[in-house]
């Protein structure tokens, strides 16, 4: 009878044991997910508000594509119709000499599993305000045509995108951009 109290015991205390070292490895499971989840969402938040504002500078200001390197893969540059309109030099801004401009993106929706070396993001970019004005050498043009609000930049269509993100060489760029037609914001 002593042996079998003995057993009995020993093994509650095995459970006993056994079930605290699986609640403390389940938390610091979660916590480690929870903690690489969080610093891959700010490493993607940080490259696509970033990333788009760089794009929306080049586009809109004289600059040289070069620096979206840092922000996108080569392949999706080459895609972008905007950016071959702005190489083309028929971007709609190329008339215009614009001084600022009031990027806004906001993040809907983000998911990457800390495992994976893809993520996905809906976002909406906005620039309510662009501070510019039409050079000097298309003015006449505008004027003689009479519309006097083509003396400043157009306005920039905001819009809903779905953008894809890989994880190459220890940081994230983004893979692609597709917008969501079916959005009706401003």
């Amino acid at each position: 009878v002593k042996g079998g109290l003995r057993l009995r015991f020993f093994r509650r205390f095995i459970w006993f044991i056994l079930s605290r070292l699986f609640l403390i490895s389940s938390l610091i499971a979660i916590f480690a997910l929870t903690f690489y989840y969080t610093m891959n969402a700010a490493d993607i938040y940080i490259v696509l508000k970033d990333g788009m504002a760089a794009r929306a500078q080049v586009i809109m200001y004289s600059e040289d594509t070069v620096s979206l390197n840092r922000y996108f893969l080569p392949a999706y540059l080459e895609r972008d119709e905007s950016l071959q309109l702005k190489l083309q030099g028929k971007s709609p801004y190329s008339w215009y000499k614009v001084r600022g401009i009031d990027h806004r993106l906001e993040v809907k929706w983000l998911w990457s599993w800390p495992w994976e070396s893809n993520a996905s993001v809906d976002f909406i970019e906005k620039i309510p305000h662009i501070d510019g004005t039409i050079l000097s050498q298309y003015r006449q043009v505008v004027l003689q045509q009479g519309d006097e609000s083509a003396l400043y930049p157009p306005r920039w269509k905001a819009g809903k995108y779905r953008a894809t993100l890989v994880h190459e060489n220890g940081r994230w760029l983004i893979k692609s951009i597709v917008q969501d037609n079916n959005w009706k914001g401003n």
